[in-house]
């Protein structure tokens, strides 16, 4: 569906829509599943779409398909925080499917090694022995 703020003010602030654009993945019944908002370059913009597919698999508990979307999207945007978030979810969503952590517990190891300093790395560390539980 295409809003067009000046055409259609009611349909632009019944999703909330604070900034244009506004990208927004929902389900038959208009249900959000994931959204993001601004102007992209390309390979950023294409990494979003893999992670707005992979959120919207995800929530609808196709395993398989939001695996290969987190991966995809982590792949087109390997070099920031945005792989990290995406590897997180990619590891979650095997646990999801197999109910095995090994796929978190190397996301942690990935993690903290190539993106130390962010809050993902920090959150990786529950996945280890220096953090508070064990998967």
């Amino acid at each position: 569906m295409k809003i067009h703020l000046k055409e259609n003010a009611a349909g632009f602030h019944r999703f909330g829509v604070q900034w244009t654009p506004t990208l927004m993945f929902l389900d038959a019944e208009g249900k959000e599943h994931y959204r993001f908002e601004g102007y992209l370059p390309a390979v950023n913009f294409l990494a979003e779409l893999d992670f707005g597919r992979a959120r919207f698999a995800f929530h609808k508990k196709k395993w398989d398909e939001a695996i290969s979307g987190f991966y995809s999207a982590a792949a087109r945007d390997h070099k920031t925080e945005f792989a990290a978030e995406a590897g997180y979810w990619a590891a979650v969503a095997q646990y999801m499917k197999t109910h095995d952590a090994t796929a978190l517990r190397e996301w942690s190891k990935n993690v903290r090694a190539e993106f130390p300093s962010t809050t993902w790395a920090k959150r990786a560390a529950v996945y280890t022995s220096e953090g508070t539980t064990k998967t």
